[in-house]
C-alpha cells in the first residue's frame, strides 16, 4: 500500500504551500521594495520549477535533459527580456 502514496506529489505541494505562505509574508511584513522583489522573484522561480518536475514530470522521460535545457533557455531568455527592459527603460542608456 506504501508504494501506491504518492508521497512525493504531497511533499512537492506541502513545499509549495511553504512557498506561497514566504511570499505572502512579504505583503504582510514591512520589508523594503529591494528585499521584498527579491523573496518574490525567487520564490516564483523555485516554485516554478517545482511544479515543472514534481506535478508536470519533467524529469521522468527519455528525453529530460532536452526538456531541462528548454527551461534553462527559457530563463536565459527572460532574464534578457528583463534586463533588456531595465537597461532601456529604467537605467535610459
Amino acid at each position: 500500500m506504501r508504494e501506491l502514496f504518492p508521497a512525493k506529489q504531497v511533499m512537492g505541494f506541502v513545499f509549495s504551500l511553504v512557498l506561497t505562505l514566504i511570499a505572502l509574508s512579504v505583503y504582510f511584513l514591512d520589508l523594503s521594495f529591494t528585499a521584498g522583489l527579491t523573496i518574490l522573484i525567487v520564490t516564483a522561480f523555485v516554485q516554478a520549477l517545482l511544479q515543472l518536475i514534481v506535478f508536470m514530470h519533467a524529469g521522468e522521460s527519455k528525453d529530460k535533459w532536452a526538456i531541462y535545457g528548454n527551461v534553462y533557455f527559457m530563463i536565459f531568455i527572460a532574464l534578457i527580456t528583463i534586463f533588456g527592459t531595465l537597461f532601456l527603460l529604467i537605467w535610459d542608456m
